[in-house]
């Protein structure tokens, strides 16, 4: 069963960073703290059956950002990220399906599955992915967009640092959601 996407050609797509974004929210006391990634980069290589498509990205973990520079460098050390022996994150997609949408949906979406390494640690991710379209921009290229959400555990990666708090409770949580805004420009034969 194939699938068709309109105006989204076969062929490599380069992610732009400068265009793109990855971010994400994670529960502290009872606010959530939000934070990004600015250094990546990748590609999705869209087959001539789009369901047959692959993505590649690669996160330099050193980029984090939260607004705090204090809180930066204690996530990049060993209690958390540990940077300097793990200073990169990589993202393999390893299958696309349709995602079953309500009648409201105004995008294609579909469950992007893959391979998300943290430390040296693979575990297996689903993010729920909107097609925004395609576009030919002012400097002779054409780009495509997508939205990409889900979210891990930090655990699963072997991050468990915590500070203890009265009764059963924890400073930070274990959910991390994730949020991905990608351009990508199409790479001619």
């Amino acid at each position: 069963m194939g699938a068709e996407v309109s105006g989204l050609e076969p062929g490599r797509w380069r992610i732009d960073p400068v265009h793109s974004e990855i971010t994400f929210t994670i529960r502290h006391l009872m606010t959530t703290v939000r934070g990004s990634f600015p250094d990546f980069g990748g590609e999705v290589v869209i087959g001539a059956d789009p369901l047959d498509s692959s993505a590649h990205a690669e996160i330099r973990m050193e980029s984090i950002d939260t607004r705090s520079a204090e809180r930066d460098a204690h996530v990049r050390s060993a209690d958390f990220l540990d940077v300097e022996k793990h200073p990169v994150m990589t993202f393999d997609g390893t299958g696309v399906e349709p995602a079953s949408v309500g009648r409201r949906a105004r995008t294609p979406r579909y469950h992007l599955d893959g391979d998300l390494t943290i430390k040296e640690v693979t575990r297996p991710v689903r993010l729920l992915a909107e097609f925004h379209g395609v576009e030919d921009d002012p400097w002779g290229g054409t780009r495509a967009g997508f939205t990409a959400t889900g979210s891990i555990s930090r655990r699963d990666f072997g991050i468990e640092f915590n500070v203890p708090l009265q009764g059963d409770k924890v400073m930070l949580g274990d959910t991390i959601t994730i949020a991905l805004e990608i351009q990508a420009v199409h790479d001619l034969p």
